[in-house]
């Protein structure tokens, strides 16, 4: 029997919307607080607020861009967002002052958080059912990339370019974002017919419930995700292996490229619950691995467990939370997913932080191994425990 196309224009098209979104992201999450240290002489906790603003803003425009999705077409809600994120970008050539940045973050927090759930919305409608666990984690490598690749090109960009240089890219970048998302043209099949009225608006219907269960346990360990991004490479300097950290998500990015086209069919055929569980398992070895390197060999193979489980796991929790929706409510799903997991990134940075202040990053990582293993069990509890096997399965192949 013949396989539903996957790589259809449609799917390429909103996948690289997404890569130059995340992209633009990626470039200014890790030069903007220097930035704001260096040229506008900032405190090192306002220039945290670069981000923090930025996070906090997404993650109350996503319920609300999910509520939308309801009741306007996916593709308007995504060029009005993406709009938004190319305008906010044009603007930080005008502001001289952190108060000047801080509002245009807000905007463009806005934007992208828009964005992110729409693209979100738009790629489960458009992956095959059957297909489903295989697309979102092809999809998801779109971030992937662009989390490697951008704090390479911002840093690169500041450096040896400038401050006006790095604005430049990130609006070129950005402007990427809005021109593949224009070529995207979803067919009827594509876009789930809308009732003809809508349902109320209520702070109630800001979340979709069927999503909350699996967005819980994917903030639960984005804690530990959070602690990766925040403070790998000062570890990698604490241990002396400074000149190999930027290559830490490269491997990441490596084997997650490698494994994907096994790990998403694995889901397809078999389900969540063989995925899951060995992929936290692995999560957990990988940041044991990562708390005892003392060489670059286990350093660098460390990012490859990390890679296979984590890189697994989310895209795997994505799809739990978008399957178990109705089609009419994949937008609030994917809203409702997203910003629970980004509330646990940034309660993550904070809590991370404070307990780096008083132990050091190898014993930091240590004690996240175990937190990790407490994963399995909210896992069971929140997903496993609530259905069937069978009747499981059965839902993944028939939505």
């Amino acid at each position: 029997m013949n396989k539903p196309k996957l790589w259809t224009k449609d799917f390429i098209s909103v996948s690289l919307s997404n890569f130059f979104l995340f992209l633009t992201f990626y470039i200014l999450l890790v030069t903007l607080p220097t930035y704001a240290l260096d040229e506008l002489h900032s405190s090192a906790t306002v220039a945290g607020l670069m981000t923090t603003v930025f996070l906090l803003s997404a993650i109350i425009s996503r319920p609300l861009a999910g509520q939308w999705l309801e009741r306007a077409s996916n593709k308007k809600v995504l060029l009005t967002a993406l709009i938004i994120f190319t305008a906010a970008a044009l603007l930080y050539f005008i502001p001289k002052t952190v108060a000047g940045f801080l509002v245009i973050r807000l905007l463009h927090g806005i934007g992208f958080g828009m964005a992110t759930t729409a693209v979100g919305t738009i790629v489960a409608n458009i992956i095959p059912a059957s297909r489903r666990g295989e697309g979102m984690g092809y999809f998801v490598m779109s971030t992937n990339m662009a989390m490697v690749l951008g704090p390479f090109v911002g840093l690169m960009a500041i450096q040896h370019w400038g401050a006006n240089t790095l604005f430049i890219l990130s609006v070129i970048v950005a402007a990427g974002s809005l021109l593949t998302g224009l070529s995207v043209k979803l067919t009827n099949s594509e876009q789930p017919n809308q009732p003809k009225a809508a349902s109320a608006f209520s702070f109630k219907n800001l979340f979709e419930a069927s999503a909350v269960s699996i967005s819980i346990v994917g903030s639960f360990l984005a804690i530990v995700y959070s602690a990766l991004l925040s403070f790998v490479s000062i570890y990698a300097t604490e241990i002396h292996l400074a000149s190999v950290s930027s290559l830490f998500f490269v491997v990441y990015a490596i084997v997650l490229l490698l494994s994907r086209p096994f790990t998403g069919k694995w889901l397809d055929l078999y389900g969540p619950n063989v995925i899951s569980y060995p992929s936290i398992l692995l999560f957990a070895i990988g940041m044991f691995v990562l708390s005892q390197s003392t060489g670059a060999f286990m350093f660098l193979f460390s990012a490859g467990m990390i890679g296979l489980g984590w890189g697994t796991l989310f895209p795997t929790f994505q799809t739990i939370a978008i399957q178990d929706a109705e089609p009419r409510k994949r937008g609030l799903a994917t809203a409702t997913f997203l910003s629970i997991y980004d509330t646990g990134i940034a309660l993550g940075s904070l809590a991370v932080g404070l307990l780096a202040a008083n132990m050091d990053y190898s014993s930091l990582y240590f004690m996240c191994s175990f937190y990790i293993l407490i994963g399995l069990v909210l896992f069971y509890f929140l997903h496993t425990k609530k259905r069937s096997t069978p009747q499981e399965q059965s839902k993944i192949q028939e939505i």
